[in-house]
């Protein structure tokens, strides 16, 4: 499922403004989810907070922002993007990035949290070696225990250089163990496999604030959301006029 609108509640261009050529960006926020049946889901912890203040942030530095914000984000803050369009699944998500790849963009900052794992097979009383059940309506408690199989979903990040082969792109890499060290390695590998720009870092492994790792190894530290949505305005490419 899929809902866009166009967003007119953002900063007006006052009188002074000083023209340029728009930017173009993108930006995931907010949990992806994946349904057990129709009334129960599988999701991550997000709440679309830092991904909301991000495309805020750009909306302020000239850029027009797409945000693609999941159902289930529950930040009620002030959202100044351009356009908004609503995402479920992970699937759902990746089909609103294949649309928008027919577009042009100079960066995609994925900072959603998609789910690892969706719903595959579900049998009756822990029963695997019976057929597996089909989950309509609402799977009801009164029939017993239920054994459910959980199926790794397709990461998105690894198809995004060949959704946007010229943009800039950056995503997150949230680790709940290990050390700062073995997070940021994470990240490291993470642009190496994905062929991105740039790694945000962050979780209970990393510890407060985030890690900003480029794709030339260098690591700068963000302590808060706020200078994260600065230094990530800030390596954003400026639009060569044609």
């Amino acid at each position: 499922m899929l809902a866009e609108c166009s967003n007119q509640k953002r900063p007006c261009s006052g009188a002074n403004a000083v023209p340029s050529i728009k930017r173009k960006a993108i930006v995931t926020a907010g949990p992806a989810y994946e349904p057990l049946d129709e009334v129960r889901r599988l999701t991550n912890h997000s709440t679309g907070r830092l991904g909301t203040e991000l495309a805020n942030h750009l909306e302020r530095q000239n850029v027009e922002v797409t945000l693609l914000i999941g159902d289930g984000a529950v930040w009620k803050g002030e959202v100044f993007a351009r356009r908004l369009i609503s995402f479920t699944t992970a699937e759902s998500l990746t089909k609103a990035l294949r649309m928008l790849s027919q577009e042009t963009f100079d960066a995609v900052y994925h900072a959603a949290a998609v789910s690892d794992f969706r719903f595959g097979k579900i049998w009756l009383n822990n029963a695997q070696t019976s057929a597996p059940i089909t989950a309509k309506g609402k799977l009801s408690t009164g029939s017993g225990r239920f054994l459910a199989e959980l199926i790794p979903t397709q990461k998105i990040l690894p198809s995004l250089r060949s959704m946007f082969p010229k943009a800039f792109l950056a995503g997150w890499k949230y680790e709940v163990e290990g050390t700062p060290e073995t997070a940021v390695e994470k990240s490291r590998l993470q642009l190496k496999t994905c062929r991105t720009n740039l790694s945000i870092t962050n979780g209970p492994a990393y510890g407060n604030g985030f890690a900003v790792v480029d794709s030339g190894g260098s690591l700068v530290h963000a302590k808060s959301r706020e200078s994260l949505c600065e230094i990530l305005s800030s390596g954003l490419p400026a639009r060569v006029p044609n």
